[in-house]
């Protein structure tokens, strides 16, 4: 087969990109949201918390050996999951809620892939140069020792951003300080060096050599987040109504040209490559450097800022017709944006409504059904039940056991005298209880007896009950 027969290429190979260092208001609050971002991403395993003698004191640890997770004073048990759940679904409602008022703005300031692909291309820039030197450096054939000699301090600074973010991840899920020693002393558990290795590698692929990639192919957001946007929504968008036609051309009587001097400053700043002036693209991550580029050219050439800029649909035909756009405050409160205001605030107070009605003891009553009931030798039926008491405190409690119900009740502990047993703090205690009733008494001739078992935290007088039946001879 001859080369003009073969098949076309179905996938065209990837152009590197290198995005120009730009200046302005959106460069300036990326940076400091990344600053803020990866702070807190580093930083937050290493605040301490005090929990007492039995617990790391960490402020978050997401403590997987005992199923739980600790959130400064808050402290999330596994039956507690609908926590968890409900944070999840103010996730999504708030990526909802901005991305109908503001286009991919979570895209462009605050994805881990944004914020990370940020840091390896600033950290590219302080050892290769700006855009033009790195171009240069790409397309110089010849490997002489300049160009390996930054390619490999390139490369070992992505290593070190992979190590520290691979680091900071595992230090969420034990005690820092303890894990980070028994780390360097080559005595940490294999899961933590395997761990680190595993984010090391997917850091420096995913922010360092695959980059836009993954906004483009591999993240689904772009495919689906035109269902939250209608023709208010506010993007980044061209006008090209005043720009076109575009030229570099000294502008004459003769010559009616655009505002747009095709100077390409803002392809040049864009991290997925794209021209805005092409209108809404998927890879568009609406993370406004275009617009920074854009106004230092127009304030060069004489031009207004705004050439690119937040746009809704909305205001086109206004504009074009020389009117003012509507207020970004109609544009971001309207019904939808409302609505999903709405839904995101229902969910946060039923979740602070339910942290604060929650008990610190808990328990949870298994009747043992075999056999069902058990006959003494003076005729008392007994009944066994497996309770499980759970003591939320940083300290160890004493719980009294006690019954509610037919006055001929008696309750019994397997273990212990009396009627009152030490469960350990931040723990769950599995405490065998008899419940019995004498011979000749209701419930004990009865099929069943409803009756409830209590427990009393004595140390502060909290209490919490389970309802629960007595089994009889009738059965």
């Amino acid at each position: 087969m001859s080369k003009t027969d073969q098949e076309p290429e179905l996938y065209a190979a990837r152009e590197p990109i290198f995005p120009k260092r730009v200046y302005g208001k959106f460069r300036n609050l990326k940076w400091f949201l990344m600053a803020f971002t990866l702070g807190i991403y580093y930083l937050t395993p290493w605040i301490r918390w005090d929990r007492g003698p039995s617990l790391p004191d960490q402020a978050v640890l997401v403590d997987i050996a005992n199923r739980r997770f600790f959130f400064f004073m808050i402290e999330i048990w596994p039956h507690e999951f609908y926590f968890v759940a409900g944070l999840l679904i103010m996730a999504g409602l708030g990526l909802f809620l901005f991305t109908s008022a503001l286009g991919r703005v979570w895209c462009g300031y605050a994805c881990p892939q944004t914020v990370w692909t940020d840091l390896f291309l600033l950290v590219e820039r302080w050892i290769e140069g700006d855009r033009n030197a790195r171009l240069r450096l790409h397309r110089q054939k010849k490997w002489d020792f300049r160009k390996f000699r930054l390619r490999v301090i390139k490369v070992l600074s992505w290593i070190f951003i992979g190590l520290a973010t691979g680091g900071a991840w595992v230090f969420y899920f034990t005690d820092a300080p303890a894990l980070l020693q028994s780390l360097l002393l080559g005595t940490a558990h294999p899961i933590a060096y395997t761990t680190i290795a595993v984010m090391t590698f997917f850091t420096v692929f995913f922010g360092a050599i695959a980059r836009e990639q993954i906004c483009i192919y591999a993240c689904p957001w772009p495919r689906i987040q035109a269902a939250m946007m209608d023709e208010d929504t506010l993007v980044v968008g061209y006008r090209d109504w005043r720009g076109e036609p575009r030229g570099k051309g000294k502008r004459t009587q003769d010559t009616e040209l655009g505002d747009c001097i095709d100077c390409m400053a803002c392809v040049n700043v864009c991290p997925t490559g794209i021209d805005i002036r092409d209108g809404q693209q998927l890879e568009c991550i609406t993370c406004a450097l275009c617009i920074d580029a854009c106004d230092e050219m127009m304030e060069k050439v004489g031009k207004p800022r705004g050439l690119i800029d937040y746009l809704a649909a909305s205001d086109e035909g206004r504009e074009r017709e020389g009117g003012q756009p509507k207020s970004i405050w109609k544009h971001i409160l309207r019904p939808r944006t409302i609505l999903y205001t709405t839904l995101w605030s229902l969910v946060g107070v039923m979740l602070v409504v339910a942290l604060f009605l929650r008990s610190d003891i808990e328990l949870t009553v298994a009747p043992v059904r075999n056999p069902t009931f058990v006959t003494l030798s003076d005729g008392t039926i007994r009944n066994t039940y497996e309770v499980r008491l759970r003591n939320k405190h940083g300290d160890d409690r004493p719980f009294q056991i006690s019954v509610k119900g037919d006055p001929s009740l008696l309750v019994q502990l397997e273990g212990t005298e009396g009627d009152t047993v030490i469960v350990p703090a931040d723990q769950m205690k599995l405490q065998r209880v008899y419940v019995l009733s004498p011979k000749g008494a209701l419930p004990a001739e009865s099929a069943s007896t409803g009756f409830r078992i209590w427990v009393e935290d004595a140390s502060n007088g909290d209490r919490v009950y389970k309802d629960t039946v007595f089994n009889g001879r009738a059965n």
